[in-house]
Protein backbone atom coordinates (compact mmCIF):
# COMPACT_ATOMS: atom_id res chain seq x y z
CA UNK A 1 0.00 0.00 0.00
CA UNK A 2 1.19 3.37 -1.09
CA UNK A 3 3.37 5.11 1.73
CA UNK A 4 0.73 8.16 2.99
CA UNK A 5 -1.89 5.58 3.46
CA UNK A 6 -1.57 4.53 7.30
CA UNK A 7 -2.73 6.61 10.16
CA UNK A 8 -2.15 6.67 14.17
CA UNK A 9 -4.68 4.23 15.20
CA UNK A 10 -8.42 6.15 16.05
CA UNK A 11 -9.64 6.23 19.28
CA UNK A 12 -11.33 3.21 20.05
CA UNK A 13 -9.76 1.04 17.62
CA UNK A 14 -6.56 -0.10 19.36
CA UNK A 15 -5.03 -3.28 19.15
CA UNK A 16 -3.67 -4.79 22.59
CA UNK A 17 0.09 -4.65 21.31
CA UNK A 18 1.61 -6.83 23.87
CA UNK A 19 -1.13 -9.76 23.25
CA UNK A 20 -0.43 -9.49 19.42
CA UNK A 21 3.52 -9.33 20.00
CA UNK A 22 3.58 -12.52 22.03
CA UNK A 23 1.27 -14.24 19.53
CA UNK A 24 3.54 -13.40 16.42
CA UNK A 25 6.35 -14.84 18.30
CA UNK A 26 4.53 -17.99 19.08
CA UNK A 27 3.10 -18.38 15.87
CA UNK A 28 5.14 -16.93 12.57
CA UNK A 29 8.61 -16.50 15.07
CA UNK A 30 8.71 -13.02 14.49
CA UNK A 31 11.47 -12.05 16.97
CA UNK A 32 10.62 -9.90 20.35
CA UNK A 33 11.06 -6.41 19.44
CA UNK A 34 9.26 -3.03 18.95
CA UNK A 35 6.21 -3.96 17.47
CA UNK A 36 5.13 -0.70 15.35
CA UNK A 37 1.08 -0.80 14.54
CA UNK A 38 -0.79 1.69 12.37
CA UNK A 39 -3.85 1.92 10.32
CA UNK A 40 -5.48 2.01 7.71
CA UNK A 41 -7.10 5.41 6.77
CA UNK A 42 -9.58 4.36 4.21
CA UNK A 43 -12.35 2.08 4.21
CA UNK A 44 -15.83 2.17 6.41
CA UNK A 45 -16.21 -1.57 7.46
CA UNK A 46 -13.43 -3.93 8.58
CA UNK A 47 -10.80 -2.43 10.66
CA UNK A 48 -7.00 -2.79 8.94
CA UNK A 49 -3.79 -2.31 10.43
CA UNK A 50 -0.13 -2.22 9.14
CA UNK A 51 2.28 -4.29 11.60
CA UNK A 52 5.74 -4.11 11.06
CA UNK A 53 8.82 -5.85 13.41
CA UNK A 54 12.16 -4.53 12.18
CA UNK A 55 12.03 -5.47 8.47
CA UNK A 56 9.37 -7.83 8.88
CA UNK A 57 5.63 -6.42 8.20
CA UNK A 58 2.28 -7.68 7.46
CA UNK A 59 -1.27 -6.69 6.80
CA UNK A 60 -4.05 -7.26 9.99
CA UNK A 61 -7.72 -7.41 9.58
CA UNK A 62 -10.37 -7.47 11.87
CA UNK A 63 -14.30 -7.01 12.26
CA UNK A 64 -15.78 -3.58 13.37
CA UNK A 65 -16.46 -2.80 16.89
CA UNK A 66 -19.92 -3.61 17.68
CA UNK A 67 -22.80 -5.49 16.35
CA UNK A 68 -22.60 -7.16 13.58
CA UNK A 69 -25.41 -8.14 10.75
CA UNK A 70 -25.39 -11.90 10.09
CA UNK A 71 -22.74 -13.40 8.00
CA UNK A 72 -21.01 -10.08 7.63
CA UNK A 73 -17.55 -9.60 8.79
CA UNK A 74 -16.21 -13.09 7.79
CA UNK A 75 -12.48 -13.30 8.79
CA UNK A 76 -12.23 -17.06 8.25
CA UNK A 77 -13.96 -16.94 5.41
CA UNK A 78 -11.97 -13.98 3.55
CA UNK A 79 -9.07 -15.51 4.45
CA UNK A 80 -10.23 -19.12 2.61
CA UNK A 81 -10.89 -16.61 -0.20
CA UNK A 82 -7.45 -14.93 -1.04
CA UNK A 83 -5.62 -18.24 -0.37
CA UNK A 84 -7.74 -19.87 -2.93
CA UNK A 85 -7.58 -16.64 -5.27
CA UNK A 86 -3.96 -15.73 -4.59
CA UNK A 87 -2.31 -18.60 -6.68
CA UNK A 88 -4.31 -17.63 -9.97
CA UNK A 89 -4.55 -14.19 -9.50
CA UNK A 90 -1.49 -11.58 -8.62
CA UNK A 91 -3.06 -8.59 -7.26
CA UNK A 92 -4.94 -10.80 -4.77
CA UNK A 93 -2.39 -10.81 -1.38
CA UNK A 94 -0.94 -13.67 -0.02
CA UNK A 95 -2.31 -15.23 2.92
CA UNK A 96 -0.30 -15.47 5.95
CA UNK A 97 -2.36 -17.06 8.78
CA UNK A 98 -5.93 -16.82 10.40
CA UNK A 99 -6.50 -17.14 13.90
CA UNK A 100 -9.92 -17.72 15.98
CA UNK A 101 -7.92 -16.82 19.27
CA UNK A 102 -10.20 -13.63 20.40
CA UNK A 103 -8.32 -12.88 22.89
CA UNK A 104 -5.25 -11.60 20.45
CA UNK A 105 -7.04 -8.34 19.28
CA UNK A 106 -10.82 -9.12 20.63
CA UNK A 107 -11.74 -10.71 17.76
CA UNK A 108 -11.17 -13.26 15.47
CA UNK A 109 -8.66 -12.21 12.51
CA UNK A 110 -6.04 -12.70 9.67
CA UNK A 111 -3.06 -11.40 8.98
CA UNK A 112 -1.82 -11.39 4.69
CA UNK A 113 0.89 -9.99 3.03
CA UNK A 114 2.12 -5.86 3.00
CA UNK A 115 1.82 -4.77 -0.72
CA UNK A 116 3.44 -1.73 -1.36
CA UNK A 117 2.53 0.69 -4.27
CA UNK A 118 -0.33 3.55 -5.03
CA UNK A 119 -3.32 3.45 -4.08
CA UNK A 120 -5.83 6.02 -6.11
CA UNK A 121 -8.85 7.23 -4.27
CA UNK A 122 -9.77 11.38 -4.59
CA UNK A 123 -6.76 12.15 -5.73
CA UNK A 124 -3.26 11.19 -7.74
CA UNK A 125 0.13 11.32 -6.27
CA UNK A 126 2.00 14.42 -5.84
CA UNK A 127 3.98 15.32 -9.03
CA UNK A 128 1.77 12.79 -11.16
CA UNK A 129 0.99 14.57 -15.34
CA UNK A 130 -2.27 13.75 -15.35
CA UNK A 131 -3.37 12.92 -19.01
CA UNK A 132 -6.34 11.81 -20.68
CA UNK A 133 -4.18 8.79 -22.01
CA UNK A 134 -3.04 8.50 -18.33
CA UNK A 135 -6.67 8.46 -17.33
CA UNK A 136 -7.74 6.05 -20.23
CA UNK A 137 -5.30 3.73 -19.33
CA UNK A 138 -6.08 3.46 -15.59
CA UNK A 139 -9.61 2.87 -17.12
CA UNK A 140 -8.74 0.14 -19.34
CA UNK A 141 -6.22 -1.63 -16.83
CA UNK A 142 -9.52 -1.73 -14.19
CA UNK A 143 -11.28 -3.53 -17.24
CA UNK A 144 -8.77 -5.91 -17.81
CA UNK A 145 -8.21 -7.07 -14.42
CA UNK A 146 -11.90 -7.31 -14.22
CA UNK A 147 -12.30 -9.40 -17.14
CA UNK A 148 -9.19 -11.86 -16.05
CA UNK A 149 -10.83 -12.21 -12.74
CA UNK A 150 -13.83 -13.54 -14.21
CA UNK A 151 -12.10 -15.96 -16.60
CA UNK A 152 -10.65 -17.68 -13.82
CA UNK A 153 -12.22 -21.14 -13.60
CA UNK A 154 -13.68 -21.18 -10.49
CA UNK A 155 -14.21 -25.39 -10.82
CA UNK A 156 -10.00 -25.01 -9.96
CA UNK A 157 -9.86 -22.96 -6.76
CA UNK A 158 -12.05 -24.05 -3.32
CA UNK A 159 -14.65 -21.69 -4.04
CA UNK A 160 -16.79 -24.00 -6.02
CA UNK A 161 -17.05 -25.41 -2.41
CA UNK A 162 -17.94 -22.06 -0.24
CA UNK A 163 -20.71 -20.91 -2.87
CA UNK A 164 -23.87 -21.87 -4.17
CA UNK A 165 -24.22 -20.06 -8.35
CA UNK A 166 -27.52 -21.59 -8.98
CA UNK A 167 -30.05 -18.99 -8.30
CA UNK A 168 -27.78 -16.43 -7.03
CA UNK A 169 -29.09 -13.51 -8.25
CA UNK A 170 -32.47 -14.26 -6.91
CA UNK A 171 -31.18 -14.86 -3.27
CA UNK A 172 -29.17 -11.75 -3.29
CA UNK A 173 -32.12 -9.43 -4.83
CA UNK A 174 -33.87 -11.35 -1.54
CA UNK A 175 -31.51 -11.14 0.70
CA UNK A 176 -30.54 -7.13 0.31
CA UNK A 177 -33.99 -6.49 0.66
CA UNK A 178 -34.04 -8.27 4.07
CA UNK A 179 -30.73 -6.49 5.19
CA UNK A 180 -32.56 -3.09 4.27
CA UNK A 181 -35.36 -4.13 6.49
CA UNK A 182 -33.32 -4.77 9.55
CA UNK A 183 -31.24 -1.67 9.45
CA UNK A 184 -33.82 0.12 8.49
CA UNK A 185 -34.18 3.93 10.11
CA UNK A 186 -36.50 5.83 8.02
CA UNK A 187 -39.39 5.23 6.02
CA UNK A 188 -38.59 6.08 2.12
CA UNK A 189 -41.15 5.34 -0.25
CA UNK A 190 -38.56 5.49 -3.06
CA UNK A 191 -36.51 2.43 -1.45
CA UNK A 192 -40.02 0.49 -1.56
CA UNK A 193 -39.60 1.02 -5.69
CA UNK A 194 -36.57 -0.14 -6.28
CA UNK A 195 -37.32 -3.06 -4.30
CA UNK A 196 -40.55 -3.70 -5.97
CA UNK A 197 -39.05 -3.12 -9.14
CA UNK A 198 -36.20 -5.64 -8.11
CA UNK A 199 -37.88 -8.14 -7.41
CA UNK A 200 -39.79 -7.93 -11.11
CA UNK A 201 -37.14 -7.93 -13.47
CA UNK A 202 -34.40 -10.47 -11.76
CA UNK A 203 -32.59 -11.29 -15.29
CA UNK A 204 -31.66 -14.92 -16.17
CA UNK A 205 -28.08 -15.22 -15.26
CA UNK A 206 -25.53 -16.02 -18.56
CA UNK A 207 -22.92 -18.17 -16.61
CA UNK A 208 -21.32 -17.60 -13.23
CA UNK A 209 -17.50 -16.44 -12.20
CA UNK A 210 -15.49 -15.60 -9.08
CA UNK A 211 -16.74 -11.98 -8.16
CA UNK A 212 -14.63 -9.34 -6.39
CA UNK A 213 -18.09 -7.67 -5.64
CA UNK A 214 -16.21 -4.44 -4.25
CA UNK A 215 -14.25 -3.41 -7.00
CA UNK A 216 -13.22 0.00 -7.08
CA UNK A 217 -10.52 2.38 -7.05
CA UNK A 218 -9.49 2.45 -3.27
CA UNK A 219 -9.08 -1.34 -3.12
CA UNK A 220 -6.92 -1.50 -5.94
CA UNK A 221 -3.07 -0.62 -5.71
CA UNK A 222 -1.03 0.40 -8.97
CA UNK A 223 2.81 -0.12 -9.40
CA UNK A 224 4.60 3.69 -9.24
CA UNK A 225 4.51 4.29 -12.73
CA UNK A 226 0.55 3.30 -12.65
CA UNK A 227 0.83 1.22 -15.28
CA UNK A 228 -0.05 -1.81 -13.91
CA UNK A 229 -2.61 -3.46 -10.74
CA UNK A 230 -0.49 -4.84 -8.61
CA UNK A 231 -2.91 -5.46 -5.16
CA UNK A 232 -6.80 -5.81 -5.18
CA UNK A 233 -8.41 -5.42 -1.33
CA UNK A 234 -11.30 -6.69 0.55
CA UNK A 235 -12.69 -9.60 -0.71
CA UNK A 236 -15.28 -10.04 2.19
CA UNK A 237 -17.86 -10.22 -0.44
CA UNK A 238 -16.11 -12.47 -3.33
CA UNK A 239 -18.13 -15.35 -3.99
CA UNK A 240 -19.30 -17.46 -7.30
CA UNK A 241 -22.11 -15.94 -9.15
CA UNK A 242 -23.09 -13.32 -12.07
CA UNK A 243 -20.53 -11.62 -13.19
CA UNK A 244 -22.34 -8.73 -14.01
CA UNK A 245 -23.54 -8.30 -10.71
CA UNK A 246 -19.79 -7.75 -9.78
CA UNK A 247 -19.76 -5.30 -13.17
CA UNK A 248 -23.03 -3.04 -11.63
CA UNK A 249 -21.10 -3.16 -8.31
CA UNK A 250 -18.25 -1.68 -9.74
CA UNK A 251 -20.08 1.07 -12.38
CA UNK A 252 -21.67 2.42 -9.04
CA UNK A 253 -18.49 3.41 -7.40
CA UNK A 254 -17.57 4.79 -11.04
CA UNK A 255 -18.65 8.15 -10.51
CA UNK A 256 -18.66 10.93 -13.26
CA UNK A 257 -18.86 14.31 -13.83
CA UNK A 258 -22.18 14.89 -14.61
CA UNK A 259 -23.77 12.48 -11.65
CA UNK A 260 -25.58 14.82 -8.83
CA UNK A 261 -23.60 16.29 -6.35
CA UNK A 262 -24.62 14.31 -3.43
CA UNK A 263 -23.44 10.92 -5.55
CA UNK A 264 -20.29 13.06 -5.67
CA UNK A 265 -19.59 13.78 -2.78
CA UNK A 266 -21.67 11.79 -0.47
CA UNK A 267 -18.21 10.74 1.16
CA UNK A 268 -16.31 13.50 1.06
CA UNK A 269 -14.22 14.23 -2.11
CA UNK A 270 -15.39 13.12 -5.28
CA UNK A 271 -13.47 9.43 -6.19
CA UNK A 272 -10.66 10.57 -8.97
CA UNK A 273 -13.28 8.96 -11.91
CA UNK A 274 -14.65 12.57 -12.62
CA UNK A 275 -11.17 13.62 -13.85
CA UNK A 276 -12.13 14.37 -17.42
CA UNK A 277 -10.08 11.71 -19.94
CA UNK A 278 -11.49 8.52 -17.26
CA UNK A 279 -14.14 6.63 -18.99
CA UNK A 280 -17.56 7.08 -18.56
CA UNK A 281 -19.92 4.19 -17.33
CA UNK A 282 -21.35 3.52 -20.74
CA UNK A 283 -17.19 3.08 -21.95
CA UNK A 284 -16.27 1.00 -19.26
CA UNK A 285 -19.31 -1.16 -19.65
CA UNK A 286 -18.72 -1.48 -23.41
CA UNK A 287 -15.25 -2.17 -23.14
CA UNK A 288 -15.89 -5.12 -20.90
CA UNK A 289 -18.46 -6.32 -23.12
CA UNK A 290 -16.11 -6.37 -25.68
CA UNK A 291 -13.45 -8.06 -23.63
CA UNK A 292 -15.18 -10.53 -21.90
CA UNK A 293 -17.97 -11.45 -24.53
CA UNK A 294 -20.56 -11.07 -22.43
CA UNK A 295 -24.26 -9.33 -23.19
CA UNK A 296 -24.87 -6.26 -21.22
CA UNK A 297 -28.37 -5.82 -22.40
CA UNK A 298 -29.72 -5.64 -18.84
CA UNK A 299 -26.94 -3.51 -17.48
CA UNK A 300 -29.85 -1.22 -15.88
CA UNK A 301 -31.16 -3.95 -13.54
CA UNK A 302 -27.56 -4.84 -12.59
CA UNK A 303 -26.90 -0.92 -11.66
CA UNK A 304 -30.10 -0.29 -9.96
CA UNK A 305 -29.29 -3.03 -7.48
CA UNK A 306 -25.84 -2.41 -7.20
CA UNK A 307 -26.80 1.40 -6.42
CA UNK A 308 -29.72 -0.17 -3.97
CA UNK A 309 -26.92 -2.60 -2.30
CA UNK A 310 -24.55 0.23 -1.45
CA UNK A 311 -27.14 1.96 -0.48
CA UNK A 312 -28.09 -0.76 2.11
CA UNK A 313 -24.00 -1.17 3.03
CA UNK A 314 -24.64 2.37 3.93
CA UNK A 315 -27.60 2.09 6.00
CA UNK A 316 -25.99 -0.38 7.78
CA UNK A 317 -23.16 1.38 8.75
CA UNK A 318 -25.44 4.18 9.81
CA UNK A 319 -28.05 2.01 11.83
CA UNK A 320 -24.91 1.25 13.95
CA UNK A 321 -24.09 4.82 14.52
CA UNK A 322 -28.02 5.92 15.30
CA UNK A 323 -28.00 2.78 17.95
CA UNK A 324 -24.64 4.09 19.29
CA UNK A 325 -22.80 1.08 18.39
CA UNK A 326 -19.97 3.39 16.50
CA UNK A 327 -19.15 6.92 17.76
CA UNK A 328 -16.98 7.25 14.23
CA UNK A 329 -18.42 10.70 13.36
CA UNK A 330 -17.80 10.35 9.73
CA UNK A 331 -21.31 8.43 9.17
CA UNK A 332 -23.67 10.68 10.95
CA UNK A 333 -24.66 12.10 7.49
CA UNK A 334 -24.88 8.26 5.58
CA UNK A 335 -29.00 8.67 5.79
CA UNK A 336 -28.55 11.38 3.34
CA UNK A 337 -26.01 9.67 0.86
CA UNK A 338 -28.37 6.66 1.25
CA UNK A 339 -31.25 8.08 0.33
CA UNK A 340 -29.07 9.71 -2.50
CA UNK A 341 -28.14 6.43 -3.87
CA UNK A 342 -31.68 4.98 -3.47
CA UNK A 343 -32.94 8.44 -5.34
CA UNK A 344 -30.05 6.99 -8.33
CA UNK A 345 -31.20 3.51 -8.56
CA UNK A 346 -34.95 4.77 -9.14
CA UNK A 347 -33.11 7.03 -11.88
CA UNK A 348 -31.16 4.00 -13.63
CA UNK A 349 -34.38 1.80 -13.35
CA UNK A 350 -36.27 3.21 -16.19
CA UNK A 351 -33.38 4.69 -18.24
CA UNK A 352 -30.53 4.00 -20.54
CA UNK A 353 -26.88 4.05 -17.97
CA UNK A 354 -25.18 7.03 -19.55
Amino acid sequence: MSTNDTISIRPGEELNVKNLQTFLSQHLGIPAGSLEVLQFSAGHSNLTYQLKVGEWEAVLRRPPLGPLAPKAHDMEREYQIISAIHPLFSPAPKPILFSKDESVVGSPFFLMERKHGVVLDTSFPTNTLITNELCQQLSETMVDQLVQLHNINYHDTKLKDMSKPQGFLERQVHDWISRYERAKTDDMKEAELVMKWLTEHIPATQDSTIIHYDYKFNNAMFSSDLRSMVGLFDWEMTTVGDPLADLGVAMSYWTQVDDPDLLKFGLGKPPITVTEGFFTRKQFIEMYSKKSGRDVTNIDFYLTFAYFKLAVICQQIYYRYKKGQTNDKRFSSFNRFVQTLINHGVHVMSKEVS
